[in-house]
């Protein structure tokens, strides 16, 4: 056996022990895991340091940077996660349904762990610790391969979970890292049929794709984010300015990114005029449709057809006027992931209209996009944002990591 399908055997063996531990025993492994965390912060702060030194050196981009960085307050939001998530009710072994057939038969159905879950992901190492404690919180094992950026926070991190783990009475083994972040290992991670029930990926589009289109494993599509601010005929341009700020310039590598505005031409350039002085306190490149390129003149540069369909994980926004929220509609359908859309507008008719016609896991009237997050959505955290359709979809919590089993009660029938 690879070094791969030991880690897959063993997480598989886990995830069984892990499916029957109850929520007392469950909860109770997350604290210990919260408590490791706060105890060893220094030696993940430590690795990480090393991860990001490397990262500069190799000419990692700002942005990017920032998504790699861990802090002391940085964990503490990390720590105070695992324990949102331990608050959490148990989604294992609720009933949602139950009857009884006219042969007697009382059938019902049960939620039930997925079993072993693999996340193939990039340079964020707060999402190794929130793939753990949700995966443990749901009864699943997980297996994680994070990419090479993080490989030493990583490590370390997982060292510390494991060891409380252990002390808590679960085994090791619940949660396996991958250490080795060469190619080959994800791919052979996307074809463990025999252990890895579903994989998810999360990360840029390069990944994501590379992952649907190669795995023989069940994949669940996340995080490809191509995000739009719709600025109506009818909208409050000053929310609408501070929407769109907030939206690109917050955390800009993150997929809840805005990366492109969509604005009506009755008001472009009343909104330009509040809208640019805010992004240029970033330095944000707005990359500008021909119409838009004529308001702005030096300040915006000419876009190409691919700006359009680019998540940019930088401070570069796209601009592009639209006659209205028909247009604006039809623009994202074409060009947008499936994530997460926003209109800015007073006009109830209109914003209903967007919210119905629009094809995305969340649609917002008036608010940033940046709220596309489990913890924002009650979730406690997510282990990813899913943009398609089948099983789950959006912000996937504890309840979108569970599948289920019919359980039926019998006194003797038979079939005839």
């Amino acid at each position: 056996m690879t070094v791969l399908e030991q880690q897959g055997a063993a997480a598989k063996e886990s995830s069984r022990a892990l499916a029957l531990a109850g929520e007392t025993k469950k909860n109770r492994a997350l604290e210990a895991i919260a408590q490791a965390l706060s105890d060893g912060r220094d030696t993940w702060l430590a690795a990480n340091a090393q991860d990001l030194e490397a990262a500069r050196t190799g000419g990692m981009a700002q942005a990017m940077l920032d998504r790699l960085a861990l802090t002391k307050e940085r964990i503490d939001g990390i720590i105070g996660g695992i324990r949102q998530v331990a608050a959490l009710p148990d989604p294992i072994g609720r009933v949602t349904k139950m009857e009884v057939r006219p042969n007697g038969l009382i059938i019902g159905r049960r939620s039930v762990p997925l079993g072993v879950i693999a996340i193939i992901y990039e340079a964020r190492p707060n999402v190794t610790v929130d793939a753990a404690a949700l995966c443990l919180k749901s009864g699943n094992a997980c297996i994680l391969r994070g990419g090479k950026e993080a490989v030493r926070s990583n490590r370390a991190v997982v060292e510390l979970i494991r060891g409380a783990l252990e002390k808590a009475g679960l085994p090791r083994d619940c949660v396996c890292l991958v250490g080795d972040t060469s190619r080959e290992t994800a791919d052979e991670l996307m074809h463990l049929n025999d252990y890895v029930d579903v994989l998810i990926p999360r990360g840029g589009r390069s990944l994501i794709r590379t992952v649907a289109k190669n795995a023989s494993v069940p994949v669940i599509r996340t995080g490809e984010g191509v995000c739009h601010i719709y600025i109506d005929t009818d909208a409050d341009l000053d929310m609408g300015a501070k929407i769109l700020y907030n939206a690109k310039c917050s955390r800009p590598s993150v997929c809840n990114a805005a990366e492109c505005v969509l604005i009506a031409r009755s008001v472009a350039g009343p909104f330009l005029e509040r809208a640019v002085p805010l992004l240029e306190k970033q330095k944000v490149e707005l990359r500008c449709d021909p119409e838009s390129l004529a308001l702005l003149g030096s300040r915006g540069t000419a876009a190409a057809d691919a700006d359009w369909d680019t998540e940019y994980d930088d401070y570069i926004l796209a601009v592009h006027l639209v006659d209205d929220a028909r247009e604006a509609i039809d623009f994202i359908n074409r060009h947008g992931t499936g994530h997460s859309e926003s209109i800015v507008t007073s006009n109830y008719f209109t914003a209903q209209h967007f919210l119905d016609a629009v094809d995305a896991a969340a649609v917002y009237v008036n608010a940033s996009t940046r709220f596309t997050d489990g913890g924002e959505f009650g979730l406690g955290a997510e282990i990813g944002i899913s943009t398609q359709k089948l099983h789950a979809r959006g912000p996937m919590g504890l309840e979108e990591l569970t599948s289920c089993k019919y359980v039926i009660y019998g006194e003797g029938q038979i079939r005839e």
